[in-house]
């Protein structure tokens, strides 16, 4: 058993609820509304935000009722944004599956993210904590955003680290520091505890995404997107970030110039992945990667020794070391 799932078994009976509240805030009197998401529940994920909502609680306090819902709302709010996502870049398969969009169409796709999306802010009202729900609504924005400054960057050109860290906190690791933030509102942590362990969901959510970024650059069916997906879309990530920024490389200027252009045949697209691999691309995302985990290693040990806390750890090291 790897320790992701020693995690999940330890909390099976609070994920046992948030799937039964998922289940039940998800139920409509239309057919074909159930029958669409009775389909997409199918095929759930790993479910890391909640479990993260139920770890935070359990770290600061005791899993309630409110975390369920908090939980609840931040993962149906995820997955709002996958559905209405699969629209926008077409994708005809997540986690192996075919997308709704895929089975159905787009506007029925739109209209079920759209549900999805209602029901996660009706899951933050049932909680009556107006910390939850301003947690929840601003989330909503910030993921928004982060999708348009990625879209700026790659339109515009805008190779710069900070930008890059920015996009990545709007629209990936805000959403994990909803997750500690509701979980600690939910059982009433000091705002010290709950800062601090947000601090630590922000640097776990910058990994995820460079994690997810370096995927882009290799060939894997375990994965679900084609490799260059990113460069495809106009996207730069932080390994082609890292050596398009260093002008002391050979074929910098033609690189540069290349990774400007409008529309990236497939050769291209391979030039620009293999001149980030051979000048250290990849080793400088995972380094950075793990500069951010040590110190949000070294942020949560300022919390009491537990078990709890020694899962916060392995979620960030099993972030860091997935495969998909």
């Amino acid at each position: 058993m790897s320790t992701f799932q020693s995690i999940q078994q330890s909390i099976a009976p609070e994920l046992q609820m948030l799937n039964n509240r998922i289940s039940t805030t998800l139920a409509s009197p239309n057919a074909l509304m159930n029958q669409v998401i009775e389909g997409y529940l199918k095929s759930k994920g790993k479910q890391i935000r909640p479990i993260i909502v139920i770890l935070s609680a359990k770290l600061l306090g005791e899993v309630n009722e409110n975390v369920i819902s908090a939980a609840t709302a931040v993962e149906l709010l995820h997955n709002a944004t996958l559905i209405h996502d699969d629209v926008v870049d077409d994708t005809k398969l997540r986690r192996g599956q075919p997308t709704i969009n895929n089975i159905w169409d787009n506007h029925i796709a739109v209209l079920v993210g759209d549900f999805f999306l209602s029901s996660a802010l009706l899951q933050a009202i049932e909680t009556n904590d107006i910390k939850i729900i301003k947690s929840i609504t601003n989330l909503g924005k910030l993921l928004s955003i982060g999708e348009i400054d990625q879209i700026y960057n790659a339109r515009f050109h805008n190779l710069n680290e900070d930008a890059y860290f920015e996009t990545i906190y709007r629209k990936t690791a805000s959403l994990f520091v909803s997750c500690v933030e509701v979980g600690a509102f939910a059982v009433g942590a000091s705002d010290d505890d709950t800062q601090c362990l947000a601090r630590v969901a922000r640097l776990l959510g910058l990994c995820f995404q460079i994690k997810d970024d370096i995927f882009d650059y290799f060939n894997d069916e375990k994965i679900g997107k084609p490799t260059g997906n990113d460069l495809r879309e106009g996207k730069i990530t932080l390994p082609l970030l890292h050596v398009l920024l260093n002008d002391t490389l050979p074929q910098h200027d033609e690189m540069l110039a290349l990774s400007k252009k409008e529309i990236l045949d497939t050769d291209e697209i391979n030039t620009l992945i293999e001149y980030a691999k051979q000048h250290g691309g990849i080793e400088y995302a995972y380094d950075t990667m793990q500069r951010l985990r040590d110190e949000a290693v070294e942020i949560i040990s300022q919390f009491p020794e537990s078990q709890t806390r020694d899962y916060f750890i392995a979620i960030i090291d099993y972030i860091i070391s997935r495969d998909k």
